[in-house]
């Protein structure tokens, strides 16, 4: 018999009072969302002020909140929908509307909020790297708390393992798995916020607009490349070839296009 963590049962729902609850997924992502506001106007107060052009200012950091929540949630939602479950939802219609339950792609988040980036730049004026650049330094502060709501909600779980770490989920079956999203909030939260920090604080790689957005790219797409090798795919897509998974194949590309962007860049220097 395989030694396992019992999985401590947490019920998704934090406070129910009649048809309203509160769920500990939606606190998630409020949580990440808020903090990471708060640290985007950190960013802006510290500068640096562009040559040209106007500046990002706390109070457009106010504003763009709300179209960066539409944007992830919006974004999110339709990306799963749309790469990970079309022939369900296609049945199910109601039901992608149901994101209270999980199911949400970083991936159309990231998207989404690209959209909403641009949007607001080109409405306010500034340079869309500019904008980028802090967005992306805040980023890895959803993504922990994110990753933190898989966990309680107990999806996303990961592949079957005999090591000490091992914990048998409600819906994992009977086998003890890799608690994969504690590994990603992590690495692809802690991890890269710490990386993206680093270059914030120590060698102020905002100066050069778009370095902070690539070095996001490759950082987060590196961590969710090896994050994969222990997450259990859908079961509804499995390896897609060679033991490749969908996150995987989805995170190289921002890879390649986030060191393309450092070096432009760095060039534009």
């Amino acid at each position: 018999m395989l030694f396992a963590i019992p999985f401590p049962a947490i019920d998704p729902v934090l406070v129910q009072l009649g048809p309203f609850a509160i769920r500990w997924y939606a606190l998630a992502y409020i949580a990440g969302i808020i903090i990471g506001w708060r640290y985007t106007l950190t960013l802006v107060r510290r500068g640096p002020v562009p040559p040209t052009g106007p500046a990002v200012t706390t109070k457009d950091m106010d504003d763009f909140i709300v179209w960066a929540t539409l944007g992830i949630v919006l974004g999110g939602r339709l990306g799963y929908v749309l790469v990970y479950k079309p022939g369900y939802y296609l049945y199910q219609p109601l039901e992608a509307l149901q994101i209270w339950h999980g199911g949400m792609s970083f991936h159309g988040g990231l998207v989404g909020v690209i959209t909403a980036m641009l949007l607001f730049a080109r409405r306010r004026g500034f340079a869309f790297w500019r904008l980028a650049d802090i967005v992306a330094a805040a980023t890895p502060i959803g993504l922990f708390f994110g990753r933190l709501a898989n966990f309680v909600n107990g999806e996303l779980y990961g592949r079957v393992t005999d090591s000490a770490l091992g914990m048998v989920f409600p819906h994992g079956g009977p086998l003890p798995r890799h608690p994969s999203q504690l590994y990603q909030a992590f690495f692809e939260g802690i991890c890269v916020f710490a990386v993206l920090a680093l270059l914030e604080w120590r060698f102020r790689v905002r100066e050069r607009p778009g370095t902070m957005a690539g070095a996001f790219l490759v950082a987060y797409g590196i961590a969710r490349i090896a994050g994969e090798l222990f997450r259990e795919p859908d079961a509804h897509l499995g390896f897609l070839f060679l033991g490749v998974t969908m996150g995987q194949l989805l995170s190289l590309p921002m890879v390649m296009f986030g060191a393309w962007l450092i070096r432009r860049s760095r060039a534009a220097a």
